[in-house]
């Protein structure tokens, strides 16, 4: 009776199909998950569809691998340049923009680099690496230690030494460990507020248009292997995009925070963040 009640609901939702399977498998970075914001979009998606969501949660990087390598059936990420290469080869499909939010620098309030206040991204990191002071990179290749790389290559440093540690984990552990080392790091701001409380790294730089952190869904290719729920995926997809989604998205956070985590964007392409 529920498979039969999900497939139903699952024919309301726009451009959907018969479901393969009761479960979406969704690989995502983990950024959404520290947030707290997909404890609230599951649970909405699955009374909607009577879909059951199992989540994977690790560095955008693995998330969209393991989405070509079909262990997935959507996907959530936010590195660009990557996501829109696994579309050309065909192993994602229908990549639309979700939300965004942005990174910020944080770090010691000593300050021992005197970036605070910097206007540029760039030369921020260029007086952390010209003054040796401490920086957590997630290494992880997430969509935030893409990021953090690009920008090391446009500031024209290659960071390495003591001084550049690298945590191989997820943003809140990352967090964590530039806390403890009294360390700069790159976060998402979502993530950096959801974990206030336990870490107590100041933003010293901030609303750089290179720090924008734009998310987008994809649909995994049944083509990628025979276990890809594609019906699963696009009515995951569908959900995150409706505007009832995209409403409770607008408002995440601000009763914790007092201000929203992520800004919705569905309907807008990339060139309208050029």
């Amino acid at each position: 009776m529920r498979r039969l009640l999900a497939a139903a609901l699952l024919l309301a939702l726009p451009g959907a199909a018969w479901a393969q399977s009761s479960t979406v498998i969704l690989s995502t970075t983990t950024s959404t998950q520290d947030s707290g914001l997909l404890d609230v979009l599951v649970p909405m998606f699955e009374k909607k569809t009577g879909l059951t969501v199992k989540t994977i949660s690790v560095g955008t990087g693995q998330a969209l691998a393991l989405a070509a390598r079909g262990e997935a059936d959507v996907t959530l990420a936010h590195a660009p340049s990557v996501e829109r290469k696994y579309v050309e080869e065909g192993k994602l499909l229908n990549r639309r923009l979700v939300m965004y939010n942005d990174f910020v620098l944080i770090g010691p309030p000593e300050d021992p680099a005197k970036i605070k206040g910097l206007p540029k991204a760039l030369a921020a990191m260029k007086r952390i690496a010209e003054s040796r002071s401490r920086f957590v990179s997630r290494g992880d290749k997430s969509g935030t230690h893409t990021l953090e790389l690009g920008l090391w290559k446009q500031a024209g440093v290659e960071p390495k030494g003591p001084w550049y540690i690298e945590s191989g984990q997820g943003m809140g552990q990352t967090l964590g460990i530039a806390n403890d080392r009294r360390a700069y790091t790159l976060a998402d701001r979502a993530t950096w507020l959801a974990f206030q409380k336990r870490v107590s790294l100041p933003v010293l730089v901030e609303k750089d248009k290179p720090l924008l952190n734009i998310y987008s869904v994809m649909e995994v290719n049944p083509a990628n292997g025979p276990r890809v729920n594609g019906a699963g995926g696009r009515a995951f997809a569908e959900f995150i995009l409706a505007p009832e989604t995209q409403a409770v998205i607008r408002t995440f956070g601000m009763d914790k925070f007092g201000q929203p985590l992520f800004v919705p964007i569905a309907g807008r392409t990339d060139a309208d963040f050029q």
